[in-house]
């Protein structure tokens, strides 16, 4: 279709955001804060399917015709602009085209250490220029997949949304440089809530307070748990794609944090043999009706846009039951249905490397193996940890959670339509269980086999539309053959000298 044609603009996505009156005054209040604020640079941002931030910068000056036509990015950036083991680039070839990124006004925020510089997430988009789906959404675009999923989902269930708090585990690094396998070390003793060890980084967890909180953070608690340098600093909870945009942030915040201070913000799932993994769980509530606020956790004038400070504290949270019961209401039960039903496919995505599988295998340390459900049940993928949430535990600190967050909303789409029932609820130890030698169902133990899970399940590849899943499964099986023909220090050990 012609590139300017009245019908490209009826029909078109790219044109039909540009075109609405809510985000002309949006792109105008933008202006004021990059007046207010002294920006004179902007990162226009995306997500990739793996979680990774790209992106450019732009002086600020450009705002207004970057907010109206977006910055081009070529298309492969949403697999990392990575290779296979053979070489060959993921899904895309070199000559492959352009995507638009448009801005998303309501996410500019100024950095807080360089108030120079701003940033603000994008939707990606089909070139104009493509013969098809000229301006179309880009369906590999993770973030952007989410924001139309919550708005469907609250849709087609009569405003009933979803509400997430995370835990965002992470290790805090000090290189060694001493040769070994792993040349770093923690920079705090293994000692779980311990004040004298949270004290020893005041100086981190302080700083990270203050830059989250400038960045529309509602910091709410934190601590050191029990592995070398091991901090969870958590963040008040939000509807889904607000969480996932502060999830980012928080990552990015990290990595600036070690930075500056010459260390390393890690976020593998299992680094250390022998201690524990490092999780994030998502914490999951359904609830009817909104009152957003604004949380104002910094004075003066906001560095950013109103919206990227607010956050929705009103409303009926459904999934609670009742009579005060820890056991959920009908409504979360068949939500419960839904995630359990599911439970494979959604591991393969909270669980998304060949290292996340070595969490579950390091049996008695905190990590879930059981495919099942239960009342303040650490041994459970699906915990109940307070009578107004359920927690999904098969996630780690890799995971990229616009791409789960879509998942799992899927998943208690159906459990909700179809009333499915969860069963009952799992009060023993699933790893005693299996120690016993009773059967008990398990999630996914490798990446293979949680990618084959996520293969057959159809209703968890809805939120994979157009390429996503084919380049996700491309991705994360070429991780699987380059460590199947992996030789590690553990083989030498184990098998050079082991005959005659």
């Amino acid at each position: 279709m012609a590139r300017d044609s009245m019908e490209t603009r009826a029909e078109c996505d790219l044109f039909r955001e540009i075109a609405d009156e809510a985000r002309a005054e949006r792109i105008a209040r933008v202006r004021k804060k990059i007046d207010a604020t002294g920006v004179k640079y902007i990162y226009y941002q995306f997500v990739t399917i793996t979680g990774r931030v790209l992106g450019k910068a732009l002086p600020a000056r450009h705002w207004e015709r970057t907010a109206r036509k977006g910055i081009q990015t070529w298309i492969g950036g949403v697999t990392d602009v990575a290779a296979d083991m053979h070489g060959q680039l993921y899904g895309f070839s070199a000559n492959d085209g352009e995507l638009l990124a448009l801005p998303d006004p309501e996410t500019f925020v100024q950095l807080p250490w360089d108030k120079s510089v701003g940033r603000v997430f994008c939707t990606l988009f089909h070139s104009l220029e493509e013969e098809r789906d000229a301006g179309m959404y880009f369906k590999c675009d993770v973030r952007g997949n989410l924001k139309r999923f919550e708005r469907e989902f609250r849709d087609d269930h009569d405003g009933l949304h979803l509400r997430l708090g995370l835990e965002p585990e992470m290790l805090w690094l000090r290189p060694t440089n001493d040769g070994s396998l792993f040349p770093y070390e923690g920079i705090t003793d293994p000692h779980a809530y311990h004040i004298g060890q949270f004290e020893a980084v005041r100086h981190l967890w302080t700083q990270i307070y203050e830059y989250g909180e400038a960045m529309g953070l509602d910091m709410v608690q934190g601590d050191v748990e029990d592995a070398p340098g091991l901090l969870e600093l958590n963040f008040n909870f939000d509807n889904a794609l607000r969480t996932c945009d502060r999830l980012t942030t928080y990552r990015q915040i990290a990595d600036e944090v070690a930075r500056q201070h010459g260390l390393v913000a890690c976020f593998m799932a299992k680094p250390m043999v022998g201690y524990p993994a490092l999780g994030c769980h998502h914490n999951c509530s359904l609830w009817r009706g909104d009152q957003d606020e604004i949380v104002r956790t910094v004075g003066g004038e906001l560095p950013g846009m109103e919206e990227v400070f607010t956050h929705n504290r009103g409303g009926r949270n459904e999934f609670e039951n009742p009579d005060g019961s820890w056991m959920p209401s009908e409504l979360g039960l068949h939500a419960l249905g839904g995630a359990l039903k599911h439970i494979g496919a959604l591991t393969a995505i909270g669980a998304s490397t060949v290292n996340s599988y070595r969490r579950f295998a390091d049996l008695g340390l905190w990590a879930p193996v059981g495919a099942n459900w239960g009342p303040q049940n650490r041994s459970c993928t699906i915990r109940i940890s307070s009578p107004d949430r359920f927690e999904f535990r098969a996630v780690d600190a890799m995971v990229n959670p616009y791409l789960f967050c879509g998942a799992l909303l899927k998943a208690i789409d159906e459990g909700l339509r179809e009333k499915i029932d969860p069963g009952p609820a799992e009060t023993r130890n699933v790893v005693e269980v299996m120690k016993s030698g009773e059967h008990v169902d398990l999630i996914p133990m490798n990446l293979q086999e949680a990618l084959d899970a996520l293969a057959a399940d159809p209703i968890v590849l809805q939120a994979m539309p157009g390429r996503l899943h084919e380049l996700y499964d491309l991705m994360k099986r070429d991780d699987w053959q380059r460590f199947l023909k992996e030789v590690t220090s553990w083989d030498i050990e184990r098998y050079m000298h082991c005959l005659p």
